[in-house]
C-alpha cells in the first residue's frame, strides 16, 4: 500500500482546528491553576510575609536618597 496521508478529504484541517481550540482550553485552565494559586499564596503566612517584605524594600528605596545623587563624584 501506498502512503495517502495527504489525500484525507479535508480531515486534515478539521484535526488542526480540534487541535488549537483543545489548545486554547489547556491554556486556559492552566491560568484559571495558576490564579487560583497565586490566590492561595497571597492568603497563606509566606504570601502575607513575602508581601510586606516587597512593601518593605519598595519604601525604603524610595526613601533611601532624600534628594541626593545616586553616585557622587569624588576628587582626589
Amino acid at each position: 500500500m501506498g502512503c495517502f496521508c495527504c489525500f484525507d478529504g479535508g480531515n486534515n484541517e478539521q484535526r488542526k482546528e480540534e487541535e488549537r481550540l483543545a489548545s486554547a482550553e489547556a491554556r486556559a485552565r492552566a491560568a484559571e491553576a495558576a490564579q487560583k494559586r497565586q490566590e492561595q499564596f497571597e492568603k497563606s503566612a509566606a504570601g502575607r510575609a513575602a508581601r510586606a517584605q516587597m512593601q518593605a524594600a519598595a519604601k525604603q528605596s524610595t526613601n533611601s536618597n532624600k534628594g541626593e545623587p545616586a553616585l557622587k563624584w569624588q576628587m582626589g
